[in-house]
């Protein structure tokens, strides 16, 4: 499910954005209908409505039969639907398209989820060799290794991703690394940097406070209206 949660938020991100039609060198005649056809995927992934959303995509992939993105969110769609087998086939064929590293991280998270860890690791290692910026991928990787097994070398991508990414999530997952590592003092130090990084700062708690009474003395004009209007009532 770990892998899942990641994919979930990397769709998210690719479905916030679409691109033109025309950039796909789609017609001008046919631009407009293109670009509604992106829009009615992208709302109907969001609202979960996933029959509307595939027959928009293979819409699309039908005037566009290359069309890298579409693939990649027809694969986002099938994997949200745990239909993994046309999950994978869907990023492969995106990947063959336009090779991206987020292409081949899907393949991965997909391979994670039905438990081919070597696969999967393969598909981490790829992707992060095209693309080594974003720690989700080290994370996923960890994650990869963890289940093959190989402590020493999921603890090394958790450390990979704390220097791009310093924080209290990554840092909890690296001292549950060093935990089942033995490295109890070095998770211990971490667990400790993390709650300080947790806690709320005096500019935050003066903010809260101020906001509370604000709230509160709004109630209570709220309320002595209230009574007003009943009197003059």
């Amino acid at each position: 499910m770990f892998g899942f949660i990641i994919l979930v938020g990397i769709g998210a991100w690719t479905l916030s954005r679409h691109p033109p039609a025309a950039a796909a060198g789609v017609p001008g005649a046919i631009s407009e209908k293109m670009d509604k056809l992106w829009i009615i995927a992208q709302d109907a992934l969001h609202d979960k409505k996933y029959l509307r959303a595939e027959k928009a995509l293979l819409t699309i992939l039908r005037v566009d039969e290359r069309n890298a993105t579409a693939y990649n969110r027809l694969g986002i769609l099938y994997a949200k639907q745990q239909a993994y087998k046309d999950a994978v086939e869907c990023f492969e064929i995106a990947q063959s398209l336009e090779p991206s590293a987020s292409s081949l991280h899907n393949v991965g998270l997909i391979h994670y989820e039905t438990g081919d860890y070597d696969k999967a690791a393969l598909a981490f290692e790829q992707a992060i060799e095209m693309d080594d910026s974003i720690p989700a991928r080290y994370i996923a990787y960890a994650k990869v290794q963890e289940k093959r097994g190989k402590q020493k070398q999921a603890v090394e991508a958790l450390e990979k991703a704390a220097k791009i990414d310093r924080s209290p999530q990554v840092l909890h997952f690296l001292a549950e690394a060093y935990d089942k590592l033995g490295e109890v003092d070095l998770a211990k130090q971490l667990r400790e940097q993390s709650t300080i990084m947790r806690a709320p700062t005096p500019e935050q708690i003066a903010q809260a406070q101020a906001s509370r009474a604000a709230h509160a003395a709004h109630n209570v004009q709220t309320s002595h209206n209230t009574i007003r209007s009943r009197v003059v009532r």
